[in-house]
């Protein structure tokens, strides 16, 4: 049963005629408050992993729930859908199920917060934020196991509940959630932090609104997603085709040695409307790499990934959702059914934008990007310091970004623009380990006219015993290039004993014990370069072997020929160009370093030192079992 709105004044709104410039003032103040929220979190969270990192997404909706501002799109209409409550002043609604909003949430870790706007006794807005708490119970410090087979195993599920009711905290309610936590005083701050960030976004609402009126308020927040809409729908008209195109891509592994699985999609226009298919997708996983796809999040993405590519001007809402239709067949991978696992979904979440940018390219190859860091990998480290106090590190690691047709990939940078790294002296001042190295692998970006960015190797030691977990990808398949452009280098981790002896660590694993002076080397893999490599400026190779960023070996995947001193042969090089161009087969759209799963697999264990996975075993029926709220 949904959602009852309770209003004192429920006189409607008037939509107005409302001039540019004002227009522009309401969105540029409340685009300022958009950022506001996050400052207000990220001086106030406790946690790294959301004041360091910022894995935390904000949103300002207008009062039919649609995002005028944020980052993930709105989730708020389908939430109210499936909640019996009242929508009152002074409410604050809270989840970490993402079975109960269809997947707006990804994982268990993950706390959603809804905060209704009113004034003068009328819903004008919507503030929502959610943000990745380091811990919320389960069967693993971090509470993402590699192994679960359900959600159950991932720690405390919240349902859809009013956490504040007419203004008044749950306090027992949110007692007995903190109680499932390995660090209740982290998650306490970062709900608090939280509920002040909606408080200030709805203050600034407020404020707008009493500037301006609330019906040049209402009306302006209207012509947001008009505009937007209409500017969509020029993109998806000149650069989606009438004609299918397809393509998939995969994840590794599942950590529990099977692998890998394919996530496909097609993409074709009809009239306005852009169609995204993911039949062929492979079954839902028994382990947890699923990941439940939300189609307005998916959206979302689509549309903020056309945007950054083609226009970045616009201005991104979901003004444009009627113009995207997104088809996911149930109990598949990115569709689970209730009650799978989800913890490592971050994989197929990352890979998403891959195969995005496969598809998108196919209508408009000008504008096609290689492959790039689609993850966020993952590093937990836990256990009790020499006073005996319990420690727990939740970091996410950055990549390579790939190759653009206009320009490199960011060398070590993170899948989401507004993530930043955990400052090194952050984490060696507030846990017990050294940060020794901190640098971009060299050569790991693909070669192209415009190269993929290089991954980082970040050297950890650790000085007190404890554990370790690790969620990683792209060990097994490559980051690809494309018109021409080379696959970027493969993500490792290796851990060396205070002995000296090395282990060779999977891409998923949890339990691995540490003991003080080990040191894990985690290398995190490179993006696709765009273009021919011998077509790259050579006055560019020159600066990068400069900057360390690619050896002198390594200019010679471009054709350019280095001296002992740093400088360009440029005989030699023009000769060497000739040379390569003239013995290389046929330039690939997509090189994706290999030609069939079963000839990579065949080469596994001599290129990585792992073992292939075995081909994964489906349930051969899924059933829901229990109900989604």
């Amino acid at each position: 049963m949904p959602a009852k709105l309770v209003q004192t004044n429920n006189t409607p709104f008037n939509r107005i005629p409302v001039d540019t410039v004002t227009i522009d003032i309401i969105e540029s103040a409340l685009r300022n408050a958009r950022f506001e929220m996050d400052t207000v979190l990220f001086r106030t969270a406790m946690s790294p992993g959301i004041r360091e990192q910022h894995d935390s997404f904000p949103m300002i909706a207008n009062s039919d729930g649609k995002m005028v501002v944020g980052q993930f799109g709105s989730f708020i209409h389908g939430f109210m859908n499936g909640i019996d409550e009242t929508i009152e002043e002074g409410d604050v609604f809270f989840t970490s199920d993402p079975y109960s909003v269809n997947g707006a949430i990804s994982h268990a870790n993950d706390w959603l917060l809804l905060m209704p706007v009113f004034k003068d006794g009328r819903l004008v807005a919507w503030a929502a934020q959610f943000g990745h708490m380091t811990d919320v119970g389960g069967k693993v410090p971090g509470s993402l196991p590699t192994d679960a087979r359900q959600i159950y195993e991932e720690g405390i599920v919240v349902p859809p509940l009013k956490i504040y009711r007419k203004g008044e905290l749950q306090k027992e309610l949110l007692r007995v959630i903190l109680h499932q936590c390995r660090l209740p005083h982290w998650n306490l701050s970062d709900f608090n932090a939280i509920i002040a960030a909606l408080r200030t976004a709805a203050l600034r609402c407020v404020e707008i609104a009493d500037r301006f009126g609330d019906n040049v308020f209402y009306s302006a927040m209207e012509e947001m997603l008009d505009r937007n809409k209409r500017a969509m729908r020029e993109l998806i008209r000149r650069n989606v085709p009438e004609k299918r195109s397809s393509f998939e891509d995969y994840i590794c592994d599942d950590g529990m040695g099977m692998g890998p699985y394919r996530i496909a999609c097609s993409m074709w226009r009809e009239g306005d409307k852009c169609i995204f298919d993911f039949t062929g997708t492979d079954p839902q996983s028994i382990s947890s790499i699923n990941f439940l796809l939300n189609e307005e999040m998916f959206k979302m993405f689509a549309g903020i990934y056309m945007i950054m590519v083609f226009d970045p001007q616009i201005m991104f809402n979901d003004g444009f959702y009627e113009l995207m239709e997104v088809r996911i067949p149930s109990a598949t991978l990115l569709k689970p059914l209730k009650p799978a696992a989800l913890s490592c979904r971050t994989h197929a979440l990352g890979r998403i934008f891959d195969i995005l940018g496969g598809l998108l390219g196919q209508g408009n190859p000008d504008f096609m990007c290689g492959a790039g860091f689609s993850d966020s990998p993952h590093l937990m480290y836990s256990g009790y310091d020499k006073n005996g106090e319990w420690f727990q590190l939740f970091q996410i690691t950055f990549g390579g970004i790939p190759g653009k047709p206009f320009g490199d990939g960011p060398d070590g940078h993170s899948l989401w623009p507004s993530f930043t790294n955990v400052p090194n002296e952050f984490l060696e001042s507030y846990f017990p380990l050294r940060i020794e190295t901190y640098e971009t692998l060299a050569d790991t970006g693909g070669a192209g006219k415009f190269r993929g960015g290089n991954g980082l190797r970040i050297a950890y030691r650790f000085l007190e015993p404890g554990e370790i977990s690790i969620h990683d990808d792209r060990w097994l398949t490559y980051p690809w290039g494309v018109n021409g452009g080379e696959p970027g280098a493969r993500s490792k981790k290796t851990l060396v004993r205070v002995d000296g002896s090395q282990e060779l660590l999977p891409s998923k694993i949890d339990h691995v014990k540490v003991e003080a002076g080990d040191v894990l080397l985690a290398d995190t893999w490179g993006g696709g370069g765009c273009g021919d490599p011998f077509e790259r400026d050579i006055e560019a190779v020159r600066f990068d072997v400069e900057a360390g960023l690619v050896t002198i070996e390594g200019a010679r995947r471009f054709g350019v020929v280095m001296k002992d001193d740093s400088t360009v042969d440029v005989a030699a090089t023009e000769a060497l160009r000739k040379e390569l161009i003239a013995a290389r087969p046929q330039k690939k759209l997509f090189d994706r370093g290999f030609d069939t799963i079963e000839e990579l697999k065949s080469r596994c264990v001599a290129e990585t030192g792992l073992q292939p996975p075995s081909a994964p075993r489906f349930m051969k029926t899924q059933v829901s079992y229990l109900p989604t709220n």
